[in-house]
């Protein structure tokens, strides 16, 4: 039996090989077989709010007032960020905003400068 990567979409395990193709018997997801390692790494890029990619050092501009857990702090519309750091998880963003310290953003309200 080969060893078949499990499906980009639900994670089955059970993926077959269809000709060109690899199917998922659960979620019925096809693809073709060269495929996984590309899928997998478009995910993990990270974009913005406009679908531009983002990568380590950029800067980015914030596009709606956030609130900063545990304070009265609030970073606003505009406020530019630079140098930030990408990482997994929830927030995928690690970045130092001036007057306020270290923070975790995510990407969804950001627009790269």
């Amino acid at each position: 039996m080969s060893n078949l990567d499990p499906c980009s979409q639900c994670g089955c395990e059970y993926t077959y090989e269809d000709g060109n193709l690899v199917v998922c018997p659960e979620c019925g997801h096809e693809r073709v077989k060269g495929e996984a390692a590309e899928s997998a790494e478009a995910e993990s890029a990270v974009v913005d709010a406009n679908g531009n990619p983002l990568s380590d050092g950029d800067a980015v501009i914030v596009i709606k007032d956030l609130k900063v857990k545990g304070s009265s702090s609030v970073v606003k519309v505009g406020t530019k960020v630079r140098n930030i750091r990408l990482v997994d998880g929830d927030h995928n963003i690690d970045c130092k905003i001036d007057g306020i310290g270290a923070m975790k953003l995510k990407s969804e309200f950001v627009r790269k400068a």
